[in-house]
């Protein structure tokens, strides 16, 4: 009982700084900036980048009428606890004119119609595949160690080949499941067909950050009726000031191409009869030759 009570006095204190955060934000802006200012989501596939995409978009707090509630993921509440699906969508449908939120959320269960709504700047950060196994096989071993499966990481698949075959192809636990590459994809990848969202490659924040920025910049003007009130130049070098690696708990490398270094031509066969043409839609390779 006394951890329940303490759960809901934290989200209600949560709560009551995310609505002082407006205020300020409507006195530093004004009302009608506010109210005509895009509700800013970021939405990732998970190992992706889902960080570095949300503290971009927390950037916009610095340049306009943005508000960053100072919240978990839509996923999860504010002890860490999963959220179901309506819960998540209910998380939505609270977000204001110039809140920020991300997390992790399949184009299903009514998602689509909220995030693609007149009034919503929806992003969608995706990552090369075979560098999200590499990332999660890191993440498992090294970093989640109340993981359901870190256990049988470290005990039983003991080479990073062995880790890297679960996890393109799945495995199964008495009572847990560990989704193949595929899985981890493919109920993301209609947000793709959507234009009311933007897609955001991981890489192109990496390796082409100016201009993904700029992208970023343009789309959330053109998804509210908000509009940019200092120089181009100033805005975006407050986004990329805003990014912070080290801040990220799951922070690792973040370098693309890393997983040459660990797939050999068997993990590249396994790789491609079990991702299907998944590197093809996302525009990471041209055909299977590779």
């Amino acid at each position: 009982m006394p951890m329940i009570v303490w759960d809901k006095a934290d989200e209600s204190a949560r709560w009551l700084r995310w609505q002082w955060r407006r205020w300020q934000a409507q006195r530093r802006w004004g009302a009608e900036a506010l109210r005509t200012a895009p509700r800013l989501f970021g939405n990732a596939i998970p190992k992706s980048g889902s960080h570095l995409l949300h503290q971009i978009l927390q950037g916009f707090a610095d340049i306009g009428p943005f508000v960053v509630p100072g919240m978990p993921p839509v996923n999860r509440d504010a002890a860490n606890r999963k959220r179901s699906w309506e819960e998540m969508a209910e998380q939505l449908r609270k977000m204001q004119p110039g809140d920020i939120r991300y997390g992790y959320l399949p184009a299903e269960h009514g998602f689509v119609e909220i995030l693609t709504s007149p009034g919503w700047a929806s992003m969608l950060i995706y990552r090369d595949p075979r560098d999200v196994a590499v990332s999660l096989m890191h993440y498992i071993t090294d970093r989640q160690l109340e993981h359901d499966f870190h256990q049988v990481f470290r005990e039983q698949l003991t080479t990073p080949k062995a880790r890297l075959r679960a996890i393109i192809k799945g495995m199964d636990l008495p009572h847990s499941h560990l989704r193949s590459t595929w899985e981890q994809y493919v109920n993301y990848l209609p947000w793709l067909e959507h234009p009311e969202v933007l897609p955001v490659r991981f890489e192109d924040l990496v390796l082409n950050r100016r201009e993904t920025l700029g992208r970023i910049l343009d789309f959330v003007q053109q998804r509210g009726g908000w509009q940019l009130t200092l120089p181009r130049e100033q805005a975006l070098d407050a986004l990329e000031a805003a990014i912070r690696p080290q801040r990220s708990g799951t922070f690792r490398k973040g370098l693309p191409g890393e997983w040459k270094d660990w797939f050999d031509d068997e993990l590249k066969q396994l790789f491609k009869e079990e991702t299907r043409d998944l590197l093809i839609r996302l525009g990471y390779e041209q055909d299977n030759d590779w």
